[in-house]
């Protein structure tokens, strides 16, 4: 049995379709089931079924395996579970993600140190959120805030956009992980991504669509880098924690402010 999943918390208004969807009393044959209604296939083509851990083979490597075979070993655990959700949800990200980790190691082989691409699309796996922004002045300003770590600036000042003009999907599964216990210290490694402003007119299961299309063309086209990341403290967000107050914002071990500004004032 998994331990209970809050659902009214906004960080998992991702999944929580995908998890209706599907049963957590067996998580492998209805994920399995869901992925055929859903005609998931990996990069090779393959359809994406769900397999306990005991079908990766020894000495395979887990990225490796879901690139031949289409199998996704999954434990009975909340980790594994919120992956398979996000595979539900996103199967044309997921399904970059792992192109690009198998195509690594079938180059490379597996290292003990992963090399900086590995390294980049296991970072976007566990611990990424996608900032939807419009792509116009205000959401350039949102997103210039949050890179210099202005987040006055980002959270209090600019707090009407978030629902209206600017949204977070969570896609990190480990991140979902962490939230379950949350603390304010979690953070998200963030991808922002430009909207058009008809994407804040449509349904949530089109504006999900576009989402998965566009950052899986997005990734297949342009690679994949550390550096197109930004820190998101996930408590920080407009309505997602009680007690956004000034003192919240004042905690500069969450919101810490930038480098640069770090230096100069011990200079």
């Amino acid at each position: 049995m998994l331990p209970l999943v809050d659902w009214s918390r906004p960080w998992y208004d991702t999944v929580r379709e995908a998890a209706g969807a599907t049963d957590a009393h067996d998580v492998i044959g209805s994920f399995s089931a869901r992925a055929a209604v859903l005609g998931l296939v990996n990069h090779a083509g393959l359809p994406v079924r769900f397999v306990p851990q005991a079908a990766l083979p020894e000495g395979a490597a887990y990225e490796e395996h879901i690139g031949a075979t289409g199998c996704v070993p999954t434990r009975d655990n909340l980790h594994d579970y919120f992956n398979g959700l996000v595979w539900l949800t996103f199967p044309l990200i997921k399904r970059e993600l792992n192109a690009l980790q198998a195509a690594q190691i079938a180059r490379d082989g597996v290292k003990p140190v992963r090399g900086p691409a590995r390294d980049a699309a296991t970072i976007f796996d566990e611990n990424a959120a996608l900032l939807i922004v419009a792509d116009d002045d205000a959401g350039t300003a949102l997103a210039d805030a949050l890179r210099g770590h202005q987040w006055r600036d980002a959270f209090v000042e600019r707090a009407p956009m978030f629902g209206r003009t600017a949204q977070v999907w969570l896609f990190g599964h480990a991140l979902m992980e962490k939230l379950m216990a949350p603390y304010k210290a979690i953070t998200a490694h963030t991808r922002i991504v430009r909207a058009p402003a008809a994407y804040f007119t449509w349904p949530r299961a089109e504006q999900q669509a576009w989402i998965d299309a566009h950052v899986a063309r997005q990734l297949r086209e342009e690679g994949l880098s550390k550096t197109g990341f930004t820190p998101l403290p996930v408590l920080g967000i407009p309505g997602w924690w009680e007690g956004q107050d000034d003192v919240f914002y004042d905690d500069t071990t969450v919101f810490r402010p930038p480098r640069n500004a770090t230096t100069m004032e011990k200079s």
